[in-house]
């Protein structure tokens, strides 16, 4: 089953039921912290043989002297016929106060445990703690996936308001809400018995009266030798019974022992099931422990806003993806639908591609291609399969191939439809990975492989008019991509090149309105983003958006872009109109495999023309100085030296370690920016060889002429840009 389906569904249902047992648990870890504060502990190394005479001075009739996991010490006592509980110093037996268990405290741990329904309640909880288990594994998978890869698991999160707080809370979660469950279900487990924690010796001791009496409790070895601090419970001898003993209960095991010799009867060490449980005990409840109760009380806390959070990140999925159809259950659907998205662009083809299908009274299915399969009754197996990147997998769909590779070919066709960029070297690489890997499998095509460019809904209706050819059936695909909720960004300055061939370029600046916390929260407004993602704009009466490279991130406090003037560019035309004050509509698009967070290791950036924008964005943020080296090819250093100010600022604060430049227009420019790469080769092989990553921005000739130059310079370390792209060391954002 899906991993995310399974996350998804235990918590928007267990979760519900969860925030009683987040809530209560909050309140419950303020009661050891609130006890730590107040309590009143023996010194280390005072034996309990001085503490039982010191309580048996002042106070009569004693018997049992109890440790709480705070460390107070607790006598229970009998005046008569009047108990009595008190909390005593152990430094002098004084009684400081009478003991009385909070009744709020007890009402609330009811409730934790079973919601105030016995034993029933006790198994409900149980089966909410194993759903916290899967929740909490399930969830650090999809976060891994996310982030792409264990690495950047304490990375900085990105999108929206919901999905930040979702994301960060279930780090804060992660650990405390595994081990939480775990311990509860093995408590519980302990409660029914399942687990037996008592020892298998039962012995059968008594005192044997003696001519001297009782020997004092300051002369019984097994008390002197034994710390305060060890100790859990200590029962006296009934003065009625004279064959009774002392019993003693330390963490360690359990002891008896004669009134009158002193000499220890029997001891009987505590069965690891037991020891399991005090630990148990100990990491469900933070009792003994104040400042873990503490990380429990705030993991508690944040059990309500991980469960909002998640509610609304799910609505809003509901409004992009595949909500709302009328899936056919798989085993009955004689057409599935397979879908392989990054950014969900391509589920609203699916979705159209499904509604139609319905309409010809076909019984459809349609689902992630991570749940590959086909039954008896399937006749037609369609994939809409996008490329990621340069070639890459969707992040949900990584091992749809292994999957494909391992069942064996049905009789149902499978035909393929690729969705990409031709930008891209690799377009629709991804796409063509899948259909090779279905034909190696021997599955039969209804149509040959095709590659839907842009999410072009033209070319998809073609496709679909050779569709439903082959299917003998009247099939309209009328799908206009879904653009996603936009912000308005209003421009704050504008900084003019004048370029060259006739190709004037503005860097522009915009800053955006200020967002209540609740838009933010339903995913109004702009997400945190950061430099090398990319802006999605919509110019007047165009439903179809331009990206632009980001040169900022979120918390720069502007969104900027460098924007060259197209000949009879839509979009650049509109942007270049722009005046201060002028506003647009835009969207954020993450760009996750080119931007760079979290750097350690040195870094090479390369970009010619506007591509050094995002490159720029990158030493804007360098605040931690890593160091970065900067090669920039243009053109004329007169009419498009972009960033040309800030660069030198930053060499300045060496947020720049180093940068070399070319100017292919003038005399003794220095050629292009991969002729800086070759006299630079001596020290790039040094960089390469001590780990550093390297990112390239510009036009798809110049970085594959980039590519060529550096596996050139870097075979002399037996690497290429391949092996760096596999190791993830390696990226590229072409135009």
């Amino acid at each position: 089953m899906n991993l995310r389906l399974i996350h998804r569904w235990v918590g928007l249902t267990a979760g519900a039921v969860a925030l009683v047992l987040g809530i209560t648990g909050a309140i419950l870890a303020f009661y050891p912290v609130r006890d730590a504060w107040l309590s009143v502990p023996a010194e280390a190394d005072l034996t309990v043989s001085t503490l039982v005479e010191r309580v048996a001075a002042t106070i009569p009739g004693v018997e049992e002297i109890r440790l709480l996991p705070a460390g107070d010490i607790v006598v229970y006592s009998f005046a008569g016929d009047q108990a009595r509980a008190a909390y005593v110093d152990p430094a002098d037996g004084r009684v400081l106060g009478d003991y009385q268990p909070s009744a709020l405290s007890r009402r609330v741990k009811n409730l934790h445990r079973s919601f105030l329904l016995g034993d029933t309640g006790r198994m409900a909880a149980a089966g909410i703690a194993l759903a916290m288990f899967m929740l909490s594994v399930s969830g650090l998978v999809l976060l891994i996936r996310r982030l792409g890869g264990w690495q950047r698991l304490t990375g900085r999160l990105r999108g929206s308001l919901s999905q930040r707080i979702h994301a960060t809370t279930g780090r804060i979660l992660l650990v405390t809400l595994w081990l939480t469950a775990v311990t509860a279900l093995y408590m519980t487990a302990v409660t029914f018995e399942l687990i037996p924690t008592d020892a298998d010796v039962d012995p059968d001791v008594m005192s044997v009266a003696g001519p001297q009496g009782d020997l004092p409790a300051g002369e019984l070895p097994l008390l002197q030798s034994l710390r305060v601090g060890e100790l859990r419970r200590l029962n006296f001898p009934g003065a009625g019974d004279p064959e009774d003993t002392w019993t003693v209960v330390t963490a360690s095991g359990e002891g008896w022992i004669d009134r009158y010799s002193g000499r220890t009867l029997a001891w009987v060490p505590a069965p690891p099931a037991q020891r399991i449980y005090d630990w148990a005990m100990l990491l469900h409840t933070g009792e003994g422990a104040w400042l873990w109760a503490l990380v429990l009380g705030i993991s508690g806390t944040s059990i309500p806003l991980f469960w909002i959070s998640g509610l609304l990140i799910w609505w809003q999925g509901r409004r992009t993806l595949i909500g709302g159809l009328h899936n056919s259950a798989v085993s009955q659907a004689d057409v599935l639908i397979f879908v392989a998205s990054e950014t969900g662009g391509t589920w609203g083809f699916a979705q159209a591609l499904h509604q139609a299908l319905v309409r010809n009274h076909r019984r459809v299915h349609t689902t992630g291609l991570e749940n590959f399969q086909a039954n008896g009754a399937t006749q037609h197996i369609l994939i809409l399969a996008a490329t990621y990147g340069d070639g890459k997998a969707p992040a949900h769909a990584a091992q749809a191939l292994t999957r494909i590779a391992r069942l064996p070919a049905g009789t149902a066709t499978a035909t393929v439809l690729g969705f990409g960029d031709r930008q891209f070297a690799a377009f629709c690489a991804y796409a063509e990975a899948v259909d090779q890997a279905l034909r190696a499998q021997g599955w039969a095509q209804l149509l040959p492989l095709e590659r839907i460019h842009q999410q072009s809904a033209q070319e998809f209706a073609c496709w679909g008019e050779t569709l439903a050819k082959a299917l003998s059936e009247p099939l309209t695909l009328n799908h206009v991509p879904r653009t996603p909720p936009t912000t308005t960004l209003t421009l704050l300055s504008r900084r003019d090149y004048p370029g060259g061939l006739g190709e004037p370029t503005v860097v522009l600046r915009f800053t955006w309105p200020s967002q209540s916390w609740q838009g933010r929260l339903l995913g109004r407004g702009l997400p945190h983003f950061e430099a090398g993602d990319l802006v999605g704009i919509l110019p007047p009466d165009t439903a179809i958006p331009r990206y632009y490279s980001l040169a900022s991130a979120y918390q720069d406090g502007f969104l900027e872009i460098c924007v060259r003037k197209m000949p009879g560019g839509v979009c650049s035309g509109y942007l270049h109109a722009l005046q201060p004050g002028d506003t647009i509509q835009a969207f954020i698009k993450s760009n996750p495999g080119f931007v760079l967070e979290g750097a350690r290791h040195p870094v090479v950036l390369i970009g010619a023309g506007t591509g050094v924008a995002p490159l720029a964005g990158f030493i804007r943020n360098n605040t931690r100085h890593i160091p970065m080296h900067l090669y920039y090819g243009t053109r004329d250093p007169a009419k498009d030296f972009y960033f040309d100010r800030e660069l030198r600022e930053w060499l300045g604060d060496r947020r720049l370690a180093s940068l070399q430049t070319t100017f292919s227009r003038i005399p003794d420019g220095g050629g292009y920016v991969q002729d800086a790469l070759r006299r630079d080769a001596a020290r790039l092989q040094d960089l390469v060889a001590n780990g550093a990553v390297l990112r390239v921005c510009g036009s798809r000739p110049m970085a594959n002429g980039v590519a060529e130059t550096l596996d050139g310079i870097l075979a002399t370390l037996r690497l290429n840009v391949q092996q760096l792209k596999d190791g993830g060391r390696y990226a590229e954002d072409v135009f």
